[in-house]
């Protein structure tokens, strides 16, 4: 039976929908322009990462190539126990169930934390960042990816799913957490428009997601980011 970790916020997409999800993955940013921004940032060479909401692991292994240390929290038991078994042969990666509201880990024993579509959406996530603050070391940094709906494709169709969405509010949120934002323009790359389609599908409502696939062609969608990011 599942189990969700207490306080966890749901995320339809990849709870209900994992092997969708993982296709997401893999189109999401060919070029590398995330990993390089976070790099320049807080490189994790010889460092004890956590990625907080792991869902699957997918990004275990990059991290895992370079850090001392790395755990993956999911509050998905589900997702957690296939995070396990995409790194079981990596001996420097643990993966634990838990929330970020309540993050299973020690005081001071993190240098770089990895949160990428989330929980921390903006305002409403503050016991999260409370537990930041906990976890992270000295000199040590949180990178939080989330949504740009200001431009891009992909924030045009955003807009449309959920109007109420007020990027000006959240930047300043954010800025009063201390966290500085660096935007970033990537881009889905998808091998098959089908591919396209069922990832559509799991973000956006069906009608949304249909008129969204008869709007753009082809199998590539530009896709605006920020990095939300702060040193501790």
């Amino acid at each position: 039976m599942v189990e969700i970790a207490a306080g966890a916020v749901p995320s339809p997409n990849i709870w209900n929908s994992p092997q969708v999800y993982e296709l997401e993955n893999r189109a999401v940013d060919p070029d590398g322009l995330l990993e390089a921004a976070m790099r320049r940032i807080r490189p994790w060479d010889g460092a004890h990462v956590l990625d907080l909401g792991c869902g699957t692991g997918y990004h275990l292994p990059m991290f895992a190539r370079e850090a001392a240390r790395v755990v993956g929290v999911e509050p998905h038991s589900g997702l957690a126990a296939a995070a396990r078994r995409r790194v079981r042969d990596l001996p420097n990666v643990t993966v634990r169930v838990g929330a970020a509201q309540a993050i299973p880990l020690p005081d001071a024993s993190v240098d770089v934390v990895h949160a990428r579509w989330a929980y921390f959406f903006g305002p409403g996530c503050e016991p999260g960042l409370a537990e930041l603050r906990r976890v992270v070391r000295r000199g040590g940094a949180a990178m939080i990816i989330d949504n740009d709906a200001t431009r891009s494709t992909f924030g045009g169709w955003f807009r449309r799913w959920l109007p109420s969405y007020d990027p000006q509010a959240v930047e300043r949120f954010w800025a009063r957490q201390g966290f500085q934002r660096e935007p970033l323009l990537i881009r889905w790359l998808f091998e098959r428009r089908e591919d396209l389609a069922a990832v559509l599908r799991i973000e956006f409502p069906a009608e949304l997601a249909e008129t969204f696939l008869a709007e753009h062609p082809g199998c590539e969608v530009d896709y605006a980011v920020n990095l939300w990011w702060r040193y501790y």
